[in-house]
């Protein structure tokens, strides 16, 4: 019998990201593992002043609770590193995320996060899956 293994999901304050965590607990099923939920804005932002962007984690929080899982929001300067840290923390073996229009075909955040945590499978959902 496989060891459970713990699943870390990348959320931003959309609520598309509804599909992340969706898509996180059909993997927890058969992984049996902890679901993680985080947020990581950068300290300069106010991430609550747009009553779109609060409202879409409200949201979140919501999907969060529902499927038996919390939703951590965490200030950093160094998202990457944040996020590693926490993997870390929380023993993550799998990690969900969504594509990134802004990275470009590049996809820094994919490859740093990749360096920092390479016993972790890293998957990307494409925008297309919406």
């Amino acid at each position: 019998m496989k060891s459970p293994k713990n699943i870390l999901v990348c959320v931003t304050q959309q609520k598309t990201c509804e599909r992340l965590i969706r898509h996180a607990v059909d993997m927890k099923k058969e992984l049996r593992g902890e679901l993680f939920i985080i947020n990581v804005v950068k300290n300069e932002w106010n991430f609550l002043d747009s009553v779109k962007e609060g409202e879409a984690l409200e949201y979140l929080f919501g999907i969060s609770k529902a499927v038996g899982a919390n939703l951590t929001v965490l200030k950093s300067d160094n998202i990457v590193d944040t996020i590693a840290e926490f993997s870390k923390e929380n023993n993550i073996s799998c990690l969900i995320m969504g594509e990134s229009l802004n990275d470009h075909k590049e996809n820094y955040f994919y490859i740093e996060l990749q360096k920092l945590l390479s016993n972790v499978e890293i998957t990307v959902i494409p925008q297309s899956d919406i």
